[in-house]
């Protein structure tokens, strides 16, 4: 995909959803837009609508996507992140320990309980 588009995270952010923008979200630094797809989302688009214009790679991890859900995301692709942003969404990453803490000291908030219960369709 070396001709592919390239997005910043300002990018992303401003198709957030609201005010009749597309619905962007960041997965593994790939750029989809979930817009068409939010209402057939088997948990609900409020699921997806939380991770609108931000990046979504923790909590589709977390929650066990299936392999089916990954060809499915494969359609909604856009393109790729900047290679700054990518650096920078890795310095943020690894700023949170393998316990959950923040390097602040604060709890990392857990929602993959949250999400298996809204969307336990997902998690096969």
């Amino acid at each position: 995909m070396s001709d592919s588009v390239r997005y910043s995270l300002a990018d992303v952010a401003k198709c957030n959803g609201k005010n009749e923008t597309r619905t962007w979200i960041v997965i593994h630094d790939k750029v989809y837009d979930v817009t068409d797809y939010m209402q057939q989302h088997p948990g609900g688009s409020e699921l997806i609508e939380e991770y609108a214009g931000k990046d979504a790679t923790d909590g589709f991890d977390d929650f066990g996507h299936s392999s089916d859900a990954t060809k499915i995301l494969k359609k909604y692709l856009i393109g790729d992140l900047e290679n700054e942003d990518k650096h920078a969404n890795r310095k943020k990453k690894q700023a949170v320990s393998n316990n959950g803490i923040t390097s602040e000291g604060t709890k990392k908030p857990k929602q993959k309980t949250f999400l298996r219960i809204l969307c336990g369709k997902c998690t096969h």
